[in-house]
């Protein structure tokens, strides 16, 4: 009786374990910290209802800690909207440049994180952006959440106020 006492102890543990591990990123209350360290592991796995892994419910409150990111082309194993990537190329900073529109077009993240040249032929891999247009867009993401602090007037000229990607010869994809 004693030692099944003690299996029992040993399963408590194991299972409260590993209930932190699966509990690290939230869906409606995620710490992006912990997300980027499980995509970066390739651990990440939060699957919705319909068992499909989803990205977490960030919101524009999570936009700082987002930014800290965008300039991380660590290439991580995967990502959950890509189901075309960057001739298997995904990289981090990139990831959460999409995550930071989507939140800013007030929409979920949703399939297709990648940016490519504007006005492509086509949508190939040949016209994804290199790491240095990525960090170019990251600097561009950075001082529009920088210029949100100042709220948009009738005075405001500016065409682009809310659109990062405005003018650069990018897009989303």
């Amino acid at each position: 009786m004693k030692n099944f006492k003690n299996i029992l102890l040993v399963l408590f543990v194991i299972a409260s374990l590993s209930a932190c591990v699966y509990d690290s990123t939230y869906y409606n209350n995620p710490r992006v910290s912990s997300f980027v360290k499980e995509l970066k592991a390739g651990t990440y796995n939060y699957k919705n209802d319909k068992g499909i892994i989803v990205i977490p419910d960030f919101t524009e409150d999570d936009i700082p800690a987002l930014l800290n990111y965008v300039d991380d082309l660590t290439t991580i194993p995967s990502f959950p909207t890509i189901y075309i990537s960057n001739s298997g190329k995904i990289r981090l900073g990139e990831c959460m440049l999409w995550i930071i529109d989507s939140i800013r077009l007030g929409m979920p993240t949703s399939f297709g994180s990648n940016m490519v040249i504007a006005n492509a032929q086509n949508y190939e891999a040949i016209y994804f952006l290199t790491d240095e247009e990525v960090l170019n867009v990251a600097t561009r993401y950075r001082s529009w959440w920088e210029n949100r602090k100042y709220p948009r007037t009738a005075w405001t000229i500016d065409p682009c106020y809310d659109d990062p990607l405005c003018g650069s010869g990018y897009r989303w994809w």
